[in-house]
């Protein structure tokens, strides 16, 4: 299945407005940008994202809190999560594994190579 469908979650505007120019127009995907976690469960039905982007540390629900309160919606338990934090050392990207991330996007991250580095995860996962 080819990825066209994101939802990109994120408390820092700058970091969004970077996000979404670069998976837009350097990667042609359709992308939802959510400010929050609670955003981003209420948007999830109608955006139906094959994949979420989403932010660690942010203000009230953080990214594993949001993770799992998206495995509780009906219809989306399976959906890949990747996050994208600058908490990278091997033991914290082992913790965010243990709690189902499919994977780990470093910050800072290159924005001209984002969409391809978004690319490579999801044709990992579709070939598992």
């Amino acid at each position: 299945m080819t990825l066209t469908r994101l939802m990109y979650v994120d408390d820092e505007a700058d970091i969004r407005t970077i996000v979404e120019m670069s998976l837009t127009i350097v990667g042609d995907f359709e992308v939802t940008m959510c400010a929050s976690g609670r955003e981003a469960l209420e948007r999830l039905p109608e955006a139906r994202p094959q994949l979420l982007l989403l932010d660690v540390m942010m203000p009230g629900m953080d990214g594993p809190s949001t993770l799992g309160a998206v495995r509780r919606v009906p219809g989306f338990e399976a959906l890949p999560v990747v996050f994208v934090t600058a908490k990278v050392q091997p033991e914290e990207v082992a913790g965010f594994r243990a709690l189902g991330a499919a994977d780990v996007i470093a910050k800072p991250f290159d924005p001209m190579t984002l969409p391809a580095e978004v690319q490579a995860i999801w044709d990992r996962l579709a070939e598992t």
